[in-house]
């Protein structure tokens, strides 16, 4: 099993949007470092942190859990939607998604400054400097330090 951390903006979909849904289509993403780790490295049963950004505190919420293959993002095909990209065939397409399920919200958010501050998540890509990738990995380590604090009440 891997481990990964996958940012929303909360006004966009955010975790209890999730918890509404049951199971949800992660869509949208238009890096290709992302694309290459939705279609060839998370597999189904990977779990991830649901990571809420551009909103104070930005820090992960929760965990969800991959349920799906891989299949192409269906809003690159749509000239209605803001990832619409008109240079994808679809018999070829750059972009694809994962269905993820909801499994736990978190007492509290760990925030990003909390996660910089804390020892052990110094590596964890989310707290480097520069770092934009929606989606990256999260090391056994990191995962069960960042589930600790999101599970306490301080």
């Amino acid at each position: 099993m891997q481990y990964w951390l996958m940012k929303s903006e909360p006004d966009v979909y955010g975790i209890d949007d999730l918890i509404r849904d049951k199971v949800n289509m992660w869509e949208g993403c238009r890096n290709y470092t992302v694309r290459n780790y939705l279609r060839d490295e998370m597999q189904e049963g990977d779990l991830a942190f649901f990571y809420h950004s551009n909103i104070p505190p930005t820090g992960v919420v929760g965990i969800m859990r991959v349920v799906h293959a891989p299949y192409p993002d269906p809003t690159q095909f749509d000239p209605q939607s803001e990832y619409h990209d008109p240079k994808s065939p679809k018999d070829q397409p750059r972009w694809f998604v994962r269905d993820v399920e909801f499994v736990e919200k978190f007492a509290r958010v760990v925030s990003l400054a909390e996660m910089k501050a804390t020892p052990g998540l110094e590596a964890m890509p989310v707290t480097q400097k520069g770092q934009r990738l929606s989606i990256t990995k999260v090391s056994p380590s990191e995962w069960d330090l960042v589930c600790t604090l999101g599970r306490s009440n301080r």
